[in-house]
């Protein structure tokens, strides 16, 4: 490639049809511009202006060039202005999935964020169980059933699921035995645990049916009980809001505790940074976790 500052000088004297012109648009003087043109004519071995009396003008290579060049600048501009990541040691890097990032995560980010030391936040929403270390994230939050190898892991909190619908539907169900909610679509999310507890607890055998139905994440599965087509399990802490708004309601009180529970893990092989260890501690205060389960799982691998 010829030297990208020549490519430059040309590009702008294209465009303006003029050497001083394009050396007080890159602050350098008529004659640096003019040798850096030279040089660029140099390197191609054929002319790309011509010059008169009145400025310069492409020749028919030059115009070949200009519309490339054009194409190229563009091209590294639009890719400067995409968004780049923060950096910098306050700068804490999260991954989780997408229902616990947008129920819990973030109604807390400002207060999670706040200092001091105040933190930044970068958030990968992912459902994969990726490895943190390879991939640079200093913590996650995630919903499973025990300890992921590579990880150190602590339970940040249970929950204790109870079958709500939209307002409408809660009010057709009314109040009764847990069997007269098979007589509405259930709403699952990626596998049907939490409903075969809740109906086992009442000596039901549950198993998915062709009307209930099945979203892979557990935001969808609000959204279908508050548009009304079935029964969702609220999962408290991350149904409150929801449920406080009127979105949804309640339609049994009766409630199971879910097989899945919800995670803080860090990467095994690597000590947390000062910015990580404090945003665990404050994930942890949110959480309701004792101050000595956060600190064991900062400085061991004792989940």
């Amino acid at each position: 490639m010829p030297p990208l500052d020549t490519l430059r000088a040309f590009e702008i004297a294209a465009k303006t049809g003029s050497f001083s012109a394009a050396a007080e648009r890159l602050n350098l003087t008529h004659g640096a511009v003019s040798r850096q043109i030279a040089r660029l004519e140099h390197w191609l071995g054929l002319k790309v202006f011509d010059r008169g009396a009145r400025g310069v003008a492409l020749t028919i290579e030059g115009q070949r060039l200009y519309l490339r060049t054009s194409e190229a600048f563009a091209l590294i501009a639009d890719n400067t202005d995409r968004w780049s990541e923060p950096r910098g040691a306050a700068v804490v890097r999260v991954t989780s999935i997408p229902s616990i990032s947008g129920l819990w995560l973030m109604p807390r980010l400002r207060l999670l964020e706040g200092g001091p030391p105040k933190l930044r936040i970068v958030l990968d929403v992912d459902n994969r169980q990726a490895d943190l270390a390879e991939e640079g994230h200093d913590l996650s939050i995630r919903c499973g059933r025990g300890r992921i190898p590579g990880r150190v892991s602590v339970q940040l909190f249970e929950e204790h699921c109870f079958p709500v619908a939209s307002p409408g539907r809660a009010k057709e169900i009314g109040s009764g035995a847990p069997e007269r909610l098979l007589a509405h679509p259930l709403m699952n999310d990626s596998d049907a645990s939490a409903w075969r507890a809740w109906f086992g607890a009442h000596g039901i055998d549950y198993r998915p049916r062709a009307e209930d139905r099945r979203f892979e994440d557990y935001n969808l599965v609000l959204d279908a009980a508050a548009c009304g087509l079935g029964i969702a399990l609220a999962r408290p802490p991350l149904t409150v809001d929801q449920l406080r708004s009127g979105r949804i309601a309640m339609v049994d009180e009766r409630s199971v505790l879910n097989p899945v529970s919800y995670w803080l893990d860090r990467p095994e092989s690597v000590a947390p940074r000062p910015a990580a260890a404090d945003l665990a501690r404050r994930i942890a205060r949110e959480a309701g976790l004792a101050e000595e389960r956060i600190e064991a799982f900062l400085s061991s691998d004792v989940a």
